[in-house]
């Protein structure tokens, strides 16, 4: 009885973000199972401002410190909570602990096993809704049979002989048989009335129940590694225990929890037809082409994308897809609905990060190698808030395999910073160079070009590569990035696997970097986008080198979008230059002499890239292939959009299948692979170079 006491005072109970952590009154009442709370002791003769069931949940002390502990109830609802001192926690987690066990052991003797239960949604009667049966002391855990057993006290578990495995098996094949039969009876309900297939909440129980089923099947499989290792010693070589593939196909889109059926192909629009007819990629010429920049124009198409928000009748597409889906799968062969796609190809996006060429250019500009890497963080730290536009929650198209995007930039020379100290190599020997003719470009005299190529070389997996280059400043970036996307429970997390080289030929100079994760996050509420992880970028010529922490949102607190680095001579292991700030926002730069500069991006002048007209495009260049899609989404038709998608998707498959029946390989274009990475067939350093040898060989 003294364990069993009723127990209650003042706790902090952490609220929200804005209001933080307040003074309430908690009261366990351990004969119904529940933990209340009111605003203070005066008002608990009043209804409770919340309450909790107990059967269940999990009393867990917090490891931040020894005042914090959190309850996590059985319906998922958390409460954080603070005690004045550790001995207080102790007391409060104790009580909780023995009041939450004796109702969970009482739930599991008060309920039959699971193999006598029924969860077909017809079991529940006819009435309009699948809990309305439910009795009103009946909680969640017992609603859904969580049966708990204890063990003998001392009495070890026994190894799981084989017919177990055929029980456990059997067991799980009549809950997957009720599974199919609570989705078929959810999806006979009617389209329109008081409670619909396409209710919030049925929805989520189809979700939740299919997540759950596969997470039993995974468990079962490491159940039957874990018996064979018991019974040869241990497990063979080789294996490894891990999420399994999806026992789903994913290969379509869903809408409101059925398969989209698109009008027969006399009735597709001539430019669906003419999407799933054009010829194999490798029967086009594969040979590159040389874009003349006269023929392209300033870029005047102004796509601003909007924020996803909440729209209700898009969540229904969301969740069918969620129940499909499990933590950890990988995302690269699954198609995501349409609505959630930015207006351009992803290897635009890769363009747009070179919004700011003034500050590309002004790199090689710097008079030392410190303001060289500095000048490379700031322009580097610059480009993810045009190329992600903000934190936009949007994904560009995947590009299919053999796709191309060209641009360029024309900067005028007085728009790049220059330094003091720069005037004796404005015009050093290299500079002077004559390039080769087919690697002129007819600007302006008085203007830089910064030309761009991009090409999707590979499809499993993902591989994208680009190249850019000034030739007026011999200086050129080459980078190949493959996109490994994973799904993560209420967010997406994208890996950039990959790396890019700048290459400054004035200097000799060559600078790795890689590229920060993206998490598309809360994608069943207002979707937004955050950036996370470590990069490095280094120059081993100089020995100078730059770490950047692109912080994630911590659950409590914290800013959205924080960037940290810092720069330093490796030799020395000097820190040269700090920066913090937001990668979408403000940048503080601070250097060794103690100047501090302050960067806002939302002011940064955009320089227009300039793209040849559709009609001069070839049909694999993004803004050609994608146009349909794309003026679909103008309108918004998102159906009329995801035909034109899925025609293309299709047309791409039909190509895989080809190349693998005739053993046929892929031939890139612009890009040629080398070692794990991918290079332009190309680039300046090779073209300078035999300039060079060229002018050696006139002497």
């Amino acid at each position: 009885s003294d364990h069993m006491e009723n127990i209650c005072g003042y706790l902090m109970k952490y609220t929200n973000l804005v209001t933080g952590w307040q003074y309430r009154y908690f009261v366990l009442n351990n004969d119904a199972g529940l933990l209340e709370y009111f605003v203070n002791e005066q008002s608990r003769h009043l209804k409770p401002r919340g309450t909790l069931q107990l059967a269940g949940a999990v009393i867990s002390p917090s490891d931040e410190d020894s005042h914090t502990f959190t309850v996590n109830a059985a319906s998922g609802e958390q409460y954080k909570l603070r005690a004045t001192d550790a001995k207080e926690r102790q007391h409060w987690v104790s009580r909780l602990q023995i009041c939450t066990q004796h109702h969970t052991e009482a739930i599991g003797k008060n309920n039959p096993p699971l193999k006598s239960r029924s969860f077909s949604l017809a079991s529940q009667g006819s009435a309009n809704s699948p809990g309305v049966q439910r009795r009103p002391s009946q909680n969640a855990v017992s609603f859904f049979n969580v049966g708990h057993h204890r063990l003998p006290t001392g009495k070890r578990v026994p190894i799981m002989q084989p017919d177990h495995l055929v029980d456990v098996r059997e067991m799980m094949s009549q809950a997957e048989g009720q599974q199919r039969d609570l989705i078929r009876s959810i999806e006979c309900l009617p389209a329109s009335g008081h409670l619909t297939s396409l209710d919030q909440d049925l929805l989520m129980l189809k979700a939740t129940s299919m997540a759950t089923m596969n997470c039993l099947n995974d468990c079962f499989h490491i159940l039957q590694l874990q018996h064979a290792s018991q019974q040869k010693g241990s497990l063979p070589a080789g294996t490894t225990i891990s999420w399994l593939e999806p026992k789903i196909s994913l290969a379509n889109h869903f809408k409101n929890g059925a398969a989209q059926n698109f009008p027969a192909e006399i009735n597709k629009p001539a430019s669906v037809r003419e999407e799933q007819s054009i010829a194999e990629p490798c029967q086009l010429t594969r040979e590159p082409e040389e874009i003349n920049p006269d023929e392209e124009l300033e870029d005047i198409c102004d796509d601003k994308e909007d924020d996803l928000g909440a729209v209700e009748e898009q969540r229904s597409v969301i969740l069918h897809l969620l129940s499909q889906l499990k933590l950890g799968m990988d995302l690269t062969r699954v198609v995501l609905p349409t609505f959630i796609l930015e207006k351009r190809s992803l290897l635009e996006m890769y363009a747009d990060f070179m919004s700011h060429p003034d500050l590309f250019v002004a790199i090689t500009n710097g008079s030392s190698p410190e303001e060289r890497m500095i000048r490379f963080v700031e322009y580097y730290l610059t480009s993810f808030h045009e190329g992600r536009k903000g934190a936009i929650a949007k994904k560009p198209y995947n590009p299919i395999i053999g796709e191309t995007f060209h641009c360029s930039w024309r900067l005028p020379k007085s728009s790049v910073a220059t330094d003091a100290g720069t005037n004796s190599s404005a015009h050093s020997p290299s500079e002077q160079l004559t390039p080769p003719k087919d690697a002129e470009g007819q600007a302006e005299p008085d203007c830089y070009t910064v030309k761009f190529v991009a090409e999707q070389v590979s499809h499993h997996p993902p591989v994208s590569g680009f190249y850019a280059e000034c030739v007026e400043r011999n200086m050129c970036v080459n980078a190949h990035v493959w996109t490994k996307s994973k799904f993560l429970g209420m967010s997406i997390g994208v890996t950039m696997v990959g790396e890019g080289v700048l290459h400054l030929l004035e200097h000799g100079e060559e600078y790795t970097f890689s590229l920060p994760c993206a998490y598309a996050r809360s994608i069943l509420t207002v979707p937004w986008v955050e950036l996370g992880g470590k990069v490095n970028i280094n120059c081993a010529k100089t020995g100078y080198s730059a770490s950047i922490n692109f912080h994630t949102k911590p659950f409590y607190g914290g800013k959205l979008h924080r960037v940290t680095g810092e720069v330093k001579q490796n030799m020395t292991n000097t820190v040269v230059c700090r920066v913090q700030g937001e990668w979408n926002s403000v940048l503080e730069f601070t250097y060794s002499n103690g100047e501090t500069k302050y960067v806002d991006l939302t002011k940064l002048s955009v320089t227009r890239k300039r793209v040849r007209p559709l009609e001069k495009q070839g049909p694999f260049e993004s803004r050609r292939l994608w146009q349909h899609v794309t003026e679909s989404l103008r309108d918004g038709d998102i159906d009329k959009a995801t035909e034109h998608k899925r025609a293309l998707e299709e047309r791409q498959r039909n190509e895989e299948r080809l190349r693998a029946e005739t053993e046929t390989p892929w031939c890139t274009k612009y890009f040629l692979k080398d070692g794990d990475g991918w290079v332009y067939h190309k680039p300046l350093w090779k073209t300078v170079s035999a300039a060079q040898t060229q002018q050696t060989d006139s002497n």
